[in-house]
């Protein structure tokens, strides 16, 4: 039976955007039952089947190797079945964690990570917890580093998660579209392009960018005038009409409202010549 441990840590006024405060591994044989943490935690299972009970994601089957994100001052409870599980854990707590929670990368409805790849995480988790040993302010560092780097490594196999026959994966449209982005969208087009409706090709949009297929079309317009203006002499009328803008006014103001200048404080700005 393999050892438990534990290392728990008070978090450090000066690492208030993202700090790990707990990390450990166990061979678990007893269910944690209507427990609230004061702080979020992931834990991975590497080895071994039984629940996972949240009040926004519901009862779900758990197999390893998986992982699954708790959210703080929320009621839930897990476990393995009677042969147990290899569990590795952390706890976590910081402001930059509602950026991790607003790009979707942690998500409380959808808890549960199937793990793919599961060799990547269990190092990481590995790394976490020899970073914690290290009680100085660079071992938090590395810790807070280390765990930001699982929440990525979770969402890549999330977004790799295979789709229904048909449908594309979600980043491929994402690029797909931005590739597209100088040219007239019909979006009833492209949705039936990658095989779903407009509404669902709406709904991953906002799942994987934040934004509406249109509104991440004119973000990649502008970010490409950027560009333009930047590394070119191009009048701004030629930029707006190469970004697909025919108005050079309109433009402008739209310019002004993403990015608090106008196209020529832009180019001022940031010319290095």
């Amino acid at each position: 039976m393999r050892e438990t441990q534990a290392v728990y840590r008070s978090p450090l006024a000066a690492a208030g955007g993202l700090a790990v405060t707990g990390s450990g591994r166990q061979h678990a044989r007893h269910a944690v039952a209507h427990r609230k943490l004061p702080s979020f935690a992931v834990v991975l299972v590497e080895r071994g089947w039984g629940f996972l009970d949240t009040a926004a994601g519901g009862r779900q089957r758990v197999g390893g190797p998986a992982l699954f994100w708790l959210f703080p001052n929320r009621f839930h409870s897990y476990g393995p079945d009677e042969n147990g599980w290899e569990e590795r854990w952390a706890l976590f707590e910081g402001s930059f964690i509602r950026d991790l929670v607003r790009m979707r990368l942690i998500a409380e409805r959808h808890p549960l990570v199937a793990l793919r790849h599961p060799e990547e995480v269990a190092r990481l988790f590995g790394q976490l917890h020899a970073d914690l040993m290290d009680d100085s302010h660079l071992g938090r560092a590395l810790a807070a580093l280390t765990l930001h780097r699982i929440v990525i490594a979770a969402a890549r196999q999330t977004r790799a998660a295979p789709r229904r026959e048909g449908e594309a994966m979600t980043g491929d449209i994402v690029e797909t579209l931005r590739g597209r982005a100088l040219q007239p969208l019909d979006l009833a087009d492209f949705a039936a392009e990658h095989g779903m409706s407009a509404a669902t090709l709406r709904r991953r949009f906002l799942a994987e960018t934040g934004l509406p297929p249109k509104a991440f079309q004119l973000r990649s317009r502008m970010d490409h005038a950027k560009q333009l203006l930047v590394t070119t002499d191009e009048k701004i009328e030629t930029i707006a009409a190469k970004v697909g803008i025919d108005d050079a006014f309109y433009f402008s103001r739209l310019f002004h409202e993403r990015e608090s200048c106008s196209p020529s404080q832009f180019r001022a700005r940031y010319r290095r010549s």
